[in-house]
């Protein structure tokens, strides 16, 4: 509880928390000045009206008078999630403090109905970089020199919006007209439900059928995870034994066990596990579902996955979900603080159409912790554009395009073009955050280009440039010694490749490349990909580079561009379940040494890898990373071996090195053949043969040697022609 004072809150506040209270709304106001002055205006008469029942302080410091129980430095904001306050001071005016995009779009969202979030700021905000700006200060730009565009962006748009209580800590508040609220929402039908769109979900997913999967979408607060858990307890009550839950994290689905705890007092929660008698739910991260799956722990007959926040997640990864659960729901935000549903349903509906036809879908749009038209919403939203969209057309055809490079000074005073572009990185990256937002507009070595035409923004490219550190930063940067802020793909390969050169080098990486849906597949994303080519070669940089999680599909857009592998991680990120891939392409000569090293050190260590490390990466990964190996020619030994395995009977086991040496032999004109894949992962990973079993659908070891025959004779017909063909 915060601090009870006489000190009392201006009239004109107490007449907008009454108003806010009343329409079941939130609001924001918005204290400009000195630091001392507007904490103590804070403090002294926000802070200590008897109105909240539950305050937060975020910034860098508790202030005198604030219990540390009522503090959080804004890097913890995440851990609130889950909870409600009714009043958040958010602190961006004291000396170490800045303005978290991601902590105030978290938190804003913990505010209750009748809350009141509380913005600090300098009176000339937006006139240089704050605190958090740190973040982007990578080497060698310090601080104070970066531009502070997004601030100003902000500063402007609270200034001209007609929703926020202003008061500068010199004056009085200047408190804005509310419109008026719409009419309330029906009461639901189920009485653990708090809308009609919740218990519409709730009813949707406990009956819930066999290849017929669930998409619940909604926007933030409407109540979309807790619908997950009252869903949970009805299936337990059923006697359902086990259903699985997964998210990118575990605070994710907070919400969910809360509302198991309620529903089903008789049960226990014991870390991510909740039991009652004859059934639990537990949460798995997403890296270990997918691990389980492919050991054969998890899915099959029978069984429950539910997934939450799935645009987080890449859409491979639930493709392969949906065919290994019977009983599969994908719930997700469409407009969050963490970006990315709008991707989502563009990028997995295809998926599931395929595979499962008679998928369904509900959207839930009315609000759970306030009433409908709530300000507070609309603002932030505005604020960290978490409703960006990009330009659409509904010819599906860009027409005439030029590019060009933006300019990011004309973009910050652009609102239309700027949602434009960030909406187009929203929809096609499950990562963008609006913290990218400040990002693209003040990162110091960023640069964006576009495609536009009459239709608007049509494909968009984000680039950052990296490396050229003197020999002595380098070498103390390869020994672990230093690590300048940045320089991601710079850093790793002068760590893990043990390549001192990607440090002095110039080095540019590419951060995101997006072309609108209605115009994919059009040649949109390869030349704004040559230009960038074109572009780097031109202004001396050494290499061009790209990291990106290890997915088919991107995996043969960048081979198809020039790039190569160069370095793969070797576990999975626990929140997308996927291995990091960096791939390059050289520019220069000095360039070309430089990736020539790197691809002949990771080639030589990749067989190794995919056998202990990387056992578990996706076949098809595995086959396009081996089509990238120098091939050699089949001996003649190995033609015999392989001939006895096809056409007799020898041990497939006994004459492994011969079926990896045809693999890779095959595998630049294999890519993307699944079967290939699979006999890559037995040669080259040790697949087990039950494994290999479920993936293809066969009865048992018997039916699996038989496929794995005909493969090594199919694929040694292929290398016999390939090399009739050559010797012409």
């Amino acid at each position: 509880m915060p601090p009870v004072h006489k000190a009392s809150a201006p009239p004109e506040l107490e007449t907008f928390h009454r108003e806010l209270v009343t329409r079941r709304w939130r609001g924001l106001l918005w204290l400009r000045g000195d630091a001392e002055r507007c904490r103590d205006r804070a403090r002294e008469v926000v802070w200590a009206s008897e109105a909240w029942r539950a305050a937060l302080w975020v910034g860098p410091a508790a202030p005198e008078g604030i219990e540390s129980t009522a503090w959080l430095p804004a890097s913890k904001a995440r851990t609130r999630l889950g909870g409600e306050q009714d009043l958040v001071v958010f602190d961006a005016v004291s000396s170490g403090a800045g303005f978290d995009p991601e902590a105030f779009g978290a938190l804003s969202g913990t505010l209750r109905a009748g809350g009141l979030m509380v913005l600090m700021t300098p009176a000339d905000w937006g006139a240089r970089p704050d605190a958090d700006y740190a973040r982007l200060a990578e080497h060698p730009w310090p601080l104070e020199s970066l531009s502070s565009r997004y601030l100003a962006r902000l500063s402007s748009l609270l200034s001209n919006a007609p929703e926020v209580a202003r008061w500068p800590a010199e004056a009085v508040p200047e408190i804005p007209t509310l419109a008026l609220a719409p009419r309330q929402a029906a009461a639901p039908s189920d009485p653990a439900c708090l809308t009609p769109d919740q218990a519409d979900a709730v009813a949707r997913l406990v009956s819930l059928r066999r290849r017929r999967p669930l998409v619940i979408t909604a926007d933030r607060g409407r109540g979309k995870t807790a619908a997950l858990g009252i869903a949970c307890a009805r299936l337990l009550a059923r006697g359902i034994e086990e259903i699985l839950v997964t998210a990118p994290r575990p605070s994710a689905v907070a919400g969910l066990f809360e509302r198991l705890a309620v529903l089903c007092p008789e049960g226990a929660r014991r870390g991510n596990r909740f039991e009652v008698e004859g059934g639990c739910v537990s949460f798995l991260a997403p890296d270990e579902l997918q691990s389980r799956i492919e050991r054969g722990e998890a899915g099959g007959a029978g069984r429950w996955l539910l997934v939450d926040e799935a645009a987080a997640i890449p859409a491979g990864l639930l493709g392969g979900w949906l065919e290994a659960f019977p009983r599969i729901a994908f719930a997700t935000t469409v407009h969050g603080y963490e970006g990315a549903g709008r991707g989502f349903a563009l990028r997995f509906r295809e998926q599931l159409t395929r595979v499962a036809p008679d998928w369904r879908e509900v959207h839930l749009a009315t609000p759970v912790r306030w009433a409908e038209g709530d300000p507070l919403e609309a603002l932030t939203s505005r604020l960290l554009m978490l409703d960006a969209e990009p330009d659409s057309s509904d010819s599906g055809q860009p027409g005439t395009v030029s590019r060009q490079r933006e300019s990011r000074r004309a973009l910050a005073v652009d609102e239309p073009r700027l949602r434009a572009i960030f909406g187009l990185l929203v929809q096609a990256h499950y990562r963008t955050t609006p913290g990218d937002l400040r990002r693209l507009l003040d990162a110091p070595a960023t640069r964006i280009a576009s495609l536009s035409g009459d239709a608007g923004v049509a494909a968009v490219a984000v680039t950052s440039d990296e490396g050229g550190f003197d020999v002595e930063l380098a070498e103390r940067v390869a020994r672990g010694e230093r690590r300048p802020r940045g320089h991601l793909l710079a850093q790793s390969l002068a760590a893990h490749a043990g390549e001192r050169e990607a440090l002095t080098a110039r080095l540019r990486r590419i951060l995101r490349i997006a072309v609108v849906p209605q115009c994919r597949r059009q040649g949109l994303g390869a030349r704004l990909l040559a230009a960038e080519l074109a572009d780097a070669e031109a202004e001396g940089i050494d290499l061009l580079g790209a990291s990106f999680g290890a997915e088919p599909g991107l995996l043969a857009f960048w081979q198809a561009q020039g790039f190569r592998v160069v370095r793969l991680g070797l576990t999975r990120e626990t929140s997308t379940g996927e291995h990091a891939l960096m791939m390059v392409r050289p520019l220069s000569d000095q360039g070309g040494a430089l990736v020539a090293r790197l691809i002949h050190r990771f080639h030589r260590q990749l067989p190794s890898l995919l056998a202990f490390e990387l056992s578990e990466l996706e076949p098809l990964v595995a086959l396009a990373l081996l089509g990238e190996r120098p091939t050699e020619s089949l001996s003649l030994e190995d033609r015999r071996d392989l001939d006895d395995v096809a056409y007799g009977h020898r041990d497939p086991a006994m004459a492994r090195p011969a079926m990896q040496a045809l693999i890779a032999a095959v595998a630049p004109h294999g890519q993307g053949d699944p079967e290939l894949a699979m006999l890559a992962a037995w040669a080259f990973q040790g697949r087990a043969d039950d494994w290999l079993a479920r993936r293809l659908s066969l009865s048992g070891a018997r039916q699996v040697d038989a496929w794995r025959r005909r493969g090594v004779a199919r694929w040694l017909e292929a290398a016999n022609l390939s090399k009739n063909e050559d010797g012409r």
